[in-house]
């Protein structure tokens, strides 16, 4: 069993309903969440004309490989509607895989950890909730380090 870290969000529609439905099917398809961020209202980024976004981390415990997660991801993110028409666009959900264990993997469909968390305010602020010392294993640095030293100023809110 492996420990993975996810992020989620959204800013199409129901966006709350958007989070709750994503984490049941996250816990049909995946595995079972161990530990659940607070919900943050962010700033888009990258495509600035669009809704804020809801985001959320979460951790869970899988018996799948993290290819065989991003398949699952990429059949969530289709059940629920994602059109991957636009980079950077508005979408119903987005799913994305941060951390897989501790291990560094890199093949044509996937990067592990997530090449841009520690550039993203709206990642690193929602993992300060669920595992503020888990080290990057390629930086070497915990998550409270990389919080600090982020450059991204968007503005990332509790919500509600």
């Amino acid at each position: 069993m492996v420990r993975v870290v996810l992020h989620i969000g959204t800013n199409i529609g129901y966006r709350e309903i958007n989070l709750d439905l994503v984490l049941i099917m996250i816990s049909n398809h995946i595995g079972d969440i161990l530990s659940l961020s607070s919900i943050y209202e962010t700033e888009s980024w990258g495509n600035i004309e669009q809704d804020d976004f809801l985001n959320q981390a979460l951790i869970c415990h899988s018996y799948l490989s993290a290819n065989q997660i991003l398949d699952q991801i990429h059949l969530i993110e289709s059940k629920m509607g994602r059109q991957r028409s636009i980079k950077w666009g508005p979408r119903i959900i987005d799913i994305d895989i941060l951390f897989y264990n501790e291990e560094i993997i890199e093949n044509h469909n996937l990067k592990i950890p997530h090449p841009q968390l520690t550039n993203r305010n709206f990642v690193l602020i929602p993992l300060l909730d669920i595992c503020p010392e888990y080290e990057h294993p390629v930086l070497n640095k915990n998550i409270k380090e990389l919080a600090q030293e982020c450059q991204d100023r968007s503005k990332v809110t509790l919500y509600k």
